[in-house]
């Protein structure tokens, strides 16, 4: 594996590998044993969307591993002002071990990659967020003991991180239901290439029909970034897709509750489940970092 550009780029072996070794990082980082592993090596980061966790997961990440992180935000570098994908890549490459990119379109990490000659990681795109599903799945792990026959659930838009969803679950042997409205379901070949690696999945407009028995709910806002000016027709269209104490009730009594944050409560999710005994919103939050340095170190080490 040399970019992590799709969930597709991963075996299901090298998701466990990385899971594992982001086990191990985090109990060390818990009994204060770091590792320099990634000494004297810079991360580039290429941000064309604001974060919270994606940036700072990352640059501690770098920091916990004895490396160095250099943020870049596209108004500050030159493919801000009409330098190519191409040249960018080729001139970062000959400065940095590694490139993280979190971007408008999917064609830029993808061109990224191709013309750089050091691992790229797709740090979200419009299309895929694998670096979200990794630290989800290290997650429902550490609350499940597995991944491979549970059920998991999602509710509400089928944007980037369920397309990516999609295609982890059925790499790892996770079922996945989603429950969309008609006009937000996941990408049409994004679903085809699931269930071409195998994937038992479930596409449906009926939030209880894929809440029913799950071992996990999962929401994301129904505004992403660049979807404002939609802000009030999104609002009206998701309004029965709310998680709320209803459909927890359908699902599995021990059944986790995620999101990949920001939250809105009283839009895709209700405060009493956001806030409640379910959620593990806050842990799956911290374990971007854990998920995150094992990826660093499988790519760049």
């Amino acid at each position: 594996m040399k970019h992590l550009i799709s969930m597709t780029d991963l075996t299901q072996e090298e998701i466990i590998e990385i899971l594992d070794m982001a086990e191990d990082l985090k109990e060390k980082r818990l009994r204060g044993k770091m590792t320099d592993l990634l000494k004297n090596k810079s991360l580039a980061m290429i941000f064309e969307k604001s974060s919270t966790r994606t940036r700072v997961s990352f640059e501690v990440a770098m920091s916990d591993l004895g490396g160095h992180s250099i943020y870049l935000n596209s108004r500050d570098i030159q493919i801000g002002r009409g330098e190519t994908v191409s040249d960018t890549a080729q001139v970062l490459s000959r400065y940095v071990a590694g490139i993280t990119a979190r971007v408008n379109s999917h064609r830029t990490v993808e061109d990224l990659a191709k013309h750089s000659n050091v691992p790229v990681i797709n740090a979200l795109s419009d299309l895929e967020h694998p670096c979200q599903i990794l630290a989800d799945f290290l997650t429902i792990r550490e609350y499940k003991n597995r991944l491979n026959g549970l059920k998991f659930a999602w509710i509400g838009d089928g944007n980037n991180v369920c397309n990516s969803l999609i295609l982890g679950c059925a790499l790892v042997g996770m079922q996945i239901a989603v429950a969309c409205p008609e006009g937000y379901m996941p990408n049409p070949e994004i679903v085809a290439k699931g269930r071409e690696l195998g994937g038992d999945i479930l596409i449906t407009t009926d939030p209880e029909e894929a809440a029913a028995d799950a071992d996990v709910l999962y929401a994301d806002v129904w505004v992403s970034m660049g979807d404002e000016e939609e802000r009030e027709k999104r609002l009206s269209d998701l309004e029965n897709y709310q998680i709320n104490s209803n459909l927890v009730e359908l699902a599995k009594p021990d059944v986790i509750f995620m999101h990949c944050l920001p939250a809105h409560r009283g839009e895709e999710v209700s405060a009493e489940v956001m806030d409640g005994p379910h959620s593990v919103v806050f842990d799956q939050a911290e374990n971007r970092l854990h998920a995150q340095k094992a990826l660093l170190m499988k790519l760049m080490a």
